[in-house]
């Protein structure tokens, strides 16, 4: 998985296709193995001295434009593999897993949360996207709207934003603040700090709790979301996905990703990491998506619950029953 083609081996050759629950464990541990190598150069678990710039959007890792066909097949077998975990992962009815997804307009947050988990079963799986908070949300703290839509125990839940909003959107635009009806005296300089300190400490908890958290940023740089949005206008398709606000916002650029990297390095730890993705090519960031999620359930060691001898008995009789009707 962390080799290119060009090294002489055919993609398609390396491994078995079809890491699946029918592939059985040593095809998820190998596909395991390969993901970790794929995933974990964009992982972030701790944000001392972090540094935004130190990561390019355009980066393709081991990949080139040559390996888009590869990088396909890459991650058909990833998907087969999340839906292979997932099926442990509810089965064993333990863990729940919390993905993150923050990034700029038009970074492809959709579409990556459509591809990558295309083959879930919707059953162990949510989806909550947030936006603008409504009015009986601005009367609750702001974890709140967010702990409501946290994932049960053998499930997957998908946050598109989340409440990391209010230390980006909300910081890049602080009269937000004035709409939230905080008491004045507790808007101060040190809101920022004592609002990652809630977010570690609500990460922490839930990791405490059997809550396996991955915050992904989709990072895409200007030039691309221009490019992005220009697609918008021209394609008649695709007009339904602009919105003239989507430009203003380009103004604060700047201001955006400090808010990122100030917010990456106040809350990336050991179990909460961030990943900082590389978004120019919708491909390679769709591959180290999946990587990075199939890396993070494989450290889970999920099982299929075992039976005992007393329920093996059950199950001999009632087949035997089954048999003899």
């Amino acid at each position: 998985m962390g080799k290119k083609k060009s090294d002489g081996e055919d993609g398609g050759k390396r491994r078995k296709k079809g890491a699946s629950a029918e592939g059985g464990e040593g095809d998820l541990a190998r596909w395991a193995a390969h993901a970790a190598e794929l995933s974990r150069p964009y992982r972030v678990t701790d944000g001392k001295g972090f540094r935004l710039d130190r990561f390019d959007p355009g980066d393709t890792g081991p990949l080139d434009k040559g390996d888009k066909e590869w990088a396909a097949e890459a991650l058909a077998e990833g998907v087969e593999a999340l839906a292979a975990f997932q099926e442990r992962l509810y089965a064993q009815d333990r863990w729940a897993v919390l993905l993150i997804f923050q990034a700029m307009d038009a970074a492809g947050k959709d579409g990556t949360i459509k591809h990558v988990m295309s083959g879930i079963n919707p059953q162990g799986c949510q989806v909550s996207s947030f936006k603008a908070p409504s009015a009986e949300e601005l009367d609750h703290d702001f974890l709140w709207r967010c702990a409501k839509r946290l994932p049960e125990r053998g499930r997957i839940g998908i946050f598109n934003r989340s409440y990391y909003e209010e230390v980006l959107v909300v910081r890049v635009h602080r009269k937000i603040l004035d709409g939230q009806k905080l008491p004045p005296g507790l808007v101060t300089d040190a809101i920022w700090e004592e609002r990652y300190e809630d977010i570690r400490a609500h990460e922490r908890y839930l990791a405490r709790n059997g809550v396996a958290i991955r915050k992904f940023f989709l990072h895409v740089s200007r030039e691309e979301q221009k490019q992005r949005f220009l697609e918008r206008l021209d394609r008649p398709e695709k007009n339904w996905k602009f919105s003239a606000g989507d430009v203003a916002e380009r103004a604060h650029w700047d201001a955006y990703m400090h808010a990122y990297q100030e917010a990456i390095r106040a809350t990336a730890t050991p179990e909460a990491p961030w990943y900082v993705v590389p978004a120019d090519a919708k491909w390679f960031t769709r591959l180290v998506v999946s990587s990075a999620i199939v890396d993070a359930l494989s450290g889970l060691d999920l099982r299929f619950p075992a039976v005992g001898p007393g329920e093996r008995a059950a199950l001999a009789a009632a087949r035997a029953a089954l048999v003899a009707d």
